[in-house]
């Protein structure tokens, strides 16, 4: 039996149904479990691992929804284009990708994210050329010691066939739903606490057949794991389903079965009303992207309207070449401000936006409860007992929060300029501390990183 304690934290901020925020707050936790939350002179005192936490603000470890981990490998390419535009440009460059470069990227996509106080993560990798699996993704994760949701991407729709990439960079339907079924069997954790799961993620109309879409979430449906894709990101994308299917990209979704609480969409920008309402009653879930949404120039997500109508919303840091960071509280941030200045499209209404649209804890929620919801775990997202122990800490006394952590230390988190973590847990187990990412030679993985970059760059596959 292990056991760890987190005392004497500024404040401990639980996300707990209650909202408890606990000046000098504690936790303790038995075997990566949380068994105990309180103030600091009502926990134990002993443990084989004991934190002061002092001078830093505890709260959970935060959920990334949706990512493209080896697009760090791109990042300021196509700065000006839309998706259909930057998608195009970079579909070309992605085709050198290696095994090697998969697992570089995978490990430096992670390293930012334990660094930015992401705990649990999830990637929509949907390009495997040259020899690259998922597996070399999900060995990178084990080795960072990150909670991972691997999503089995795949694109087998061609140009020759009427999609979007080129045919050269596609799979064959029944390869991807033999690795599909292979990587479930291998790899999938079903049980409360587990570190890895796999997902089944067709990439988007416009790159996948509609037959991949039902099998996949029908081979999905019969092992009991979860779906993922991109939906209504942008206007091109209506247009092409469209002119393609004869319906709008979420009709077409709701007449393949992708709703309901087992299945979670990526940006859904462009839902019509009624859309929004007629999935929010199936419980289907959504990662609001917002950097990315902003970069690319897609628009802005009804994020209130869809959890009024009862979609589960979390965050998503989206792909590190249509956002070029992989900062969780930053895209916290950024959720909450995008959302103040949300108005009208018509260029005719004049209007305001509204400053208490989204709050910085509502921001925060969605970044630790919500992405939890949407990923279905009910292991994590918060910190009280029976959930597991994945907490980051952030010090409070940085020039960067200077005054906003005297006056609201959490919100100053989201209003103030998004500090790195200090201390990140997961599973009971630190990987942060100091600041540092323990176990990591981050000079080198950067170096060997930017290696492969440049020879992508070129137009090489990588050596």
């Amino acid at each position: 039996m292990s056991t760890l304690l987190v005392r004497h934290a500024d404040l401990l901020v639980t996300m707990a149904d209650d909202g408890a925020e606990i000046p000098d707050g504690a936790l303790y936790a038995v075997d990566g479990f949380i068994t105990q939350v309180g103030p600091s002179a009502a926990l134990p005192t002993e443990a084989d691992e004991v934190i002061d936490a002092r001078g830093m603000l505890i709260m959970p470890g935060m959920v990334n929804t949706h990512h493209h981990f080896c697009q760090t490998l791109t990042r300021c390419m196509a700065q000006d284009q839309n998706l259909f535009g930057w998608l195009t440009t970079l579909y070309p460059i992605w085709a050198n990708i290696t095994p090697e470069a998969v697992y570089v990227a995978t490990q430096t996509a992670l390293a930012e994210l334990l660094l930015s106080g992401c705990t649990t993560t999830s990637d929509h990798t949907y390009l495997w050329p040259n020899g690259a699996r998922l597996d070399d993704q999900i060995r990178a994760a084990q080795e960072l010691g990150a909670r991972f949701h691997a999503a089995r991407g795949s694109m087998s729709l061609g140009q020759s066939k009427g999609g979007l990439p080129p045919d050269h960079v596609v799979e064959d339907e029944a390869h991807i739903l033999a690795d599909s079924r292979r990587l479930i069997e291998q790899y999938h954790d079903p049980r409360p606490g587990a570190m890895l799961r796999v997902v089944l993620a067709p990439c988007s109309p416009f790159s996948v057949s509609l037959d991949l879409m039902r099998e996949s979430i029908a081979l999905a449906r019969s092992y009991g794991v979860h779906s993922h894709t991109h939906l209504a990101e942008t206007l091109d994308e209506e247009r092409f389903c469209l002119e393609r299917f004869g319906r709008r990209p979420v009709e077409l979704i709701e007449d393949l079965g992708w709703v309901g609480a087992d299945v979670w969409h990526a940006h859904v920008v462009h839902p019509s009303a009624e859309e929004l309402g007629r999935l929010g009653g199936t419980r289907t879930g959504m990662a609001h992207c917002p950097c990315s949404n902003m970069r690319l120039g897609s628009g802005i997500a009804p994020i209130g309207a869809m959890r009024r109508a009862g979609w589960r919303v979390g965050l998503g840091v989206d792909g590190s070449a249509s956002n070029d960071g992989s900062h969780m509280l930053g895209e916290a941030r950024q959720a909450m401000l995008l959302q103040r200045i949300a108005r009208p499209q018509e260029p005719s209404i004049q209007s305001e936006g509204d400053p208490a649209a989204m709050s910085a804890r509502e921001a925060l929620w969605l970044a630790t409860r919500g992405g939890a919801a949407v990923l279905g775990r009910d292991d994590i997202g918060q910190l009280a007992p029976g959930m597991c122990a994945d907490m980051v800490g952030y010090r409070l006394d940085g020039i960067g929060l200077a005054g906003g952590a005297v006056h609201d230390p959490l919100a100053a988190l989201v209003f103030c300029y998004p500090p790195w973590a200090n201390l990140s847990v997961i599973h009971g187990r630190t990987r942060v501390r100091g600041g540092e990412l323990l176990g990591v030679d981050l000079p080198a993985l950067t170096a060997r990183h930017n290696s492969i970059a440049r020879a992508l760059a070129r137009g090489e596959r990588p050596r």
